[in-house]
């Protein structure tokens, strides 16, 4: 351990607590409604529509729990859903202001253990700099874990270190897939190295393997999220997105990692299944390519709900998650307007594991 690191002795780790896999059984969906016209600048009136398909698709498998400034926005926002036909009995709301809507980056990750025979809950709570001191403020939104853990009254766990939700992916059984590029930067832990973070995601998530990824994909904002890259859809297989084009941008920071992933293994010394997932046409709007990714979608309870994008690979991209998933649907949720936001499904909702 590097003398940059130094911990309680009483960690999640140490403790028994583990990140479940997102494909595990799910309590909640968290959601932050949108409020913050710069994210979509010309575009915000088209995204709450997209957050409530996203809602239609969730709420009969599992309720979604929204967080929204305050109780006018709750009226409002209770209403709008009425009006398009949801169940409200399966969604709760719950005053918590926020700078912004990306609840996989600024909420909380939840950890769980068997304690004394009974499942238990947690949440870790890592501090939020948007991406790097990007967007400011963010002081509402590096808050929102302690917020719901006091709600849920839950354990809280505070790393002490800059980590966004969207910058891991883990398979439930010890392993953790991130990305040089964003967990490395130095706008998020310049004080530490490689070895230290991978000492503190050991201890708190409660992994033993972890595999880094090199680059990400042109146009994300946040350094390189392993969300738009690879991702786990059972223990032993990573999708993996390719680009077809050559001459793309994209092309050879994606195969680099393709390879990458061909030569890793889980924690028990397997090699990984490696299932290729086709990129979407670029997504270009007012001269910025978008950080458009079939592989931010988010697994929840028999649904799979994948961006498209409206172009000629969304049915392809589908057909590939929809025989890696048997048991659940897939679908399709149009993307185009919330990614000018700079993200996709994946970024803008956050798992709270069930208790079983």
């Amino acid at each position: 351990m590097s003398h940059s690191v130094s911990f309680p002795s009483v960690t999640p780790a140490t403790l028994g607590y583990r990140m479940p896999a997102e494909w595990e059984p799910h309590e909640a969906t968290w959601l932050a409604w949108p409020h913050n016209l710069n994210t979509w600048p010309g575009k915000f009136d088209l995204v709450p529509d997209i957050y409530i398909e996203i809602m239609r698709a969730l709420h009969t498998h599992e309720p979604v729990y929204i967080y929204v400034e305050d109780t006018e926005m709750v009226t409002e926002t209770r209403k709008l859903l009425q009006r398009e036909g949801l169940n409200l009995s399966a969604v709760k709301f719950y005053e918590i202001p926020t700078d912004d809507t990306w609840a996989r980056d600024h909420g909380p990750i939840f950890v769980s253990r068997r304690h004394e025979n009974k499942p238990e809950l947690a949440v870790t709570d890592w501090i939020f700099n948007s991406w790097g001191e990007k967007y400011g403020p963010w002081n509402l939104d590096d808050v929102v874990p302690q917020k719901i853990a006091d709600l849920l009254r839950l354990p809280l766990f505070e790393p002490g270190i800059v980590l966004e939700g969207g910058s891991i992916d883990v398979d439930g059984q010890g392993t953790l897939l991130t990305t040089e590029v964003c967990l490395l930067n130095p706008n998020r832990n310049p004080t530490l190295t490689r070895e230290d973070i991978e000492t503190y995601l050991r201890a708190y998530l409660g992994v033993t393997n972890i595999l880094w990824l090199g680059e990400g994909i042109v146009g994300d904002d946040t350094d390189g999220h392993v969300d738009d890259l690879a991702r786990f859809v059972n223990p032993t297989t990573v999708v993996c997105a390719l680009e077809d084009d050559p001459v793309d941008a994209n092309y050879a920071l994606l195969r680099d990692n393709f390879d990458r992933l061909q030569k890793m293994t889980d924690q028990d010394g397997n090699p990984l299944r490696v299932v290729p997932l086709c990129m979407p046409s670029p997504v270009v709007y007012d001269g910025t390519r978008l950080p458009a990714s079939y592989a931010n979608f988010y697994i929840a309870n028999g649904v799979v709900l994948m961006p498209t994008y409206d172009c000629p690979n969304d049915e392809r991209a589908m057909a590939t998650l929809q025989e890696l998933f048997p048991t659940r649907q897939v679908v399709g949720i149009h993307c185009t307007d919330l990614v000018w936001g700079l993200g996709a499904i994946h970024c803008i909702t956050q798992q709270q594991p069930a208790l079983y």
